[in-house]
């Protein structure tokens, strides 16, 4: 389950935490400052969740017109979606409204470029190796080679090598 907090923007009012957009909305309405007046904005905080919706929370930019879109989206994406979004939204320069199925982005949870240089070279993405030659392969070299196109970041823990199209 994940926490969010709504801290008023007026200091004479005080917040709340809120788990669904429903419990926002029961909790907001009524929400009134020291002198009795309602209190409208709110800056949205992401408190507890597991730290994949954090990295997704921050990438989304989190905020009350928005609150209601993320919740859902948090509920319906799965991990790879929300990666994807967390990559081509804070790498990639996207838009916050791009569709994380629609991207040209290719994502390899590795720890470094040198493991993808030795994956694509098993794959046979450089042709067919005989045995007798690979072992003379600097895989540091094409790793070097490969950054020109990919870069490598961490999301939520996770080592992730990208390719922004």
């Amino acid at each position: 389950m994940t926490t969010f907090f709504a801290q008023p923007y007026d200091i004479s009012a005080t917040g709340f935490y809120f788990d669904s957009f429903e419990d926002y909305q029961a909790k907001a309405r009524p929400s009134r400052n020291d002198y009795g007046q309602p209190v409208e904005e709110f800056e949205i905080q992401f408190i507890d969740g597991g730290d994949l919706d954090a990295a997704f929370a921050d990438a989304f930019g989190i905020n009350q017109a928005n609150i209601a879109r993320f919740i859902d989206l948090a509920d319906e994406w799965g991990d790879d979606e929300k990666t994807r979004f967390i990559i081509a939204v804070g790498e990639c320069g996207y838009d916050r409204d791009c569709d994380p199925d629609r991207l040209d982005i290719d994502l390899y949870e590795i720890d470094s470029m040198t493991e993808l240089a030795r994956q694509f070279v098993d794959a046979g993405l450089f042709g067919d190796i005989p045995d007798r030659i690979a072992c003379y392969l600097d895989y540091d070299l094409i790793a070097r080679d490969l950054a020109c196109d990919y870069s490598e970041t961490t999301v939520a823990g996770r080592r992730i090598v990208y390719r922004c199209g």
